[in-house]
């Protein structure tokens, strides 16, 4: 195996390698519509729940939306009654629309779990729901992600072009010398 070959096929190792591995399947094979991503970050959020009512809250810094269903049918609560404690602190509680409500905290909770209580009058019933909020510091994005980000294949790409390129140069060149040593031959042999 020449050295110009042995380039080449190490050019053309890289590039393989570079491409992404693909599987076909038949005309018949679906798995339906792929599932839609998670982008960005989620707001921390609790439930708090009994028999008779469901309540979810969605913090955003210290603004709390709130969602009051019946757990029978996850129906909104009409004409309901709200009182919110959140780590043994009232906090006063805005109806918004039906089963929909809003608070805002004096003070951002403190991070780990806090135990969250609601009390729930809607016409003849009331009830006490408990839950609890579990609040952690956003995850440091500063690491590099496992595996080949996109940068990693950009510059990847542009090693195996350049070496590509390259073997080419050099094997163009080396042709050529080959044909002029040739060309002398003949003209000197005769």
């Amino acid at each position: 195996m020449t050295l110009s070959s042995a380039l080449s096929t190490l050019g053309l190792a890289l590039l393989l390698g570079l491409l992404p591995p693909t599987a076909l399947a038949g005309d018949d094979h679906d798995h339906g519509e792929a599932p839609a991503a998670a982008t960005g970050t989620a707001l921390p959020r609790f439930a708090a729940t009994s028999d008779l009512f469901e309540l979810v809250g969605v913090l955003d810094g210290q603004k709390i939306a709130l969602y009051l269903d019946h757990a029978g049918d996850n129906s909104p609560v009409k004409d309901a009654r709200l009182e919110l404690d959140i780590a043994g602190t009232n906090v006063p509680v805005t109806r918004v629309a039906e089963g929909e409500f809003q608070a805002t905290l004096a003070a951002p909770l403190a991070e780990g779990v806090s135990p969250v209580t609601a009390t729930v009058a809607a016409g003849n019933e009331t009830d006490l729901l408990a839950g609890e909020i579990d609040l952690h510091p956003a995850a440091h994005t500063d690491a590099a992600p496992a595996g080949w980000d996109r940068r990693t294949v950009l510059i990847a790409g542009a090693v195996a072009a350049v070496l590509l390129a390259l073997v080419a140069v050099w094997g163009l060149r080396r042709g050529r010398a080959a044909r002029m040593g040739n060309t002398q031959r003949v003209g000197g042999a005769a």
